[in-house]
C-alpha cells in the first residue's frame, strides 16, 4: 500500500488530532472542561488512533529503527509498563465517581421523601415504580431496597421515578 500521496492528509491528520486531545485533556485533567470537551476529547481520539497508523505505515522504516535503538526500546518499555500498571486496581473495588455519593444517599431515601424530592405523591411514586416493573411492598421502602446496591440500576431506577427536568 503505497501511502506517499496522502502523506498531505495524514501528517496533518496527525497533528489536528494531537491538538484535540492534548488541549481537551489538560483541560479535563484541570477540571476546566466545558461544553462538548469531554466528548469531543472521547470521540476524537479515534482520529489520533487512525491518524497515527497512518503515520506510522508512511513511516514504517524509521518506526521499526526505534526498535533497534537502546534509547527508543527504554522509552518504549517505561510506557509500555506505565501502561500495564495502569490496569491494576489500586484499593480493592473500583471507586465510585464523584456524582455517586448524593446519587446513593438519594436512592436510600425511603419513598415519602423521595417524592417529597421529586415534587410529587408517594402514590405517584409507587405507580412509576410499578410501571418500571418494581413491586412496592412498603412506603418505607428506597429505591435502594427495591433494586440493591448496583449504582447503574438505582440511577436508571430514580430517572424512571423523578421526572424530567428542563434547563
Amino acid at each position: 500500500m503505497n501511502l506517499n500521496p496522502h502523506r498531505a492528509w495524514i501528517t496533518p491528520l496527525v497533528i489536528g488530532a494531537f491538538l484535540i486531545s492534548a488541549v481537551t485533556g489538560v483541560l479535563m485533567f484541570f477540571h476546566l472542561d466545558t461544553g462538548l470537551n469531554k466528548v469531543v476529547h472521547e470521540w476524537l481520539s479515534w482520529a489520533m488512533v487512525i491518524g497515527v497508523g497512518l503515520h506510522v505505515l508512511l513511516n514504517l522504516p524509521a518506526f521499526k529503527r526505534y526498535f533497534t535503538q537502546t534509547t527508543g526500546k527504554l522509552v518504549m518499555g517505561v510506557l509500555t509498563a506505565v501502561l500495564l500498571v495502569s490496569f491494576v486496581p489500586l484499593g480493592g473495588a473500583r471507586q465510585d465517581p464523584g456524582f455517586a455519593p448524593p446519587l446513593r444517599a438519594l436512592a436510600k431515601a425511603p419513598l415519602p421523601v423521595l417524592a417529597q424530592v421529586a415534587g410529587t405523591t408517594t402514590e405517584d411514586v409507587k405507580a412509576r415504580l410499578q410501571a418500571a416493573g418494581i413491586s412496592v411492598t412498603s412506603d418505607q421502602q428506597s429505591v435502594a431496597d427495591l433494586v440493591g446496591v448496583d449504582l447503574r440500576r438505582q440511577v436508571s431506577t430514580l430517572i424512571k421515578v423523578l421526572p424530567q427536568v428542563r434547563s
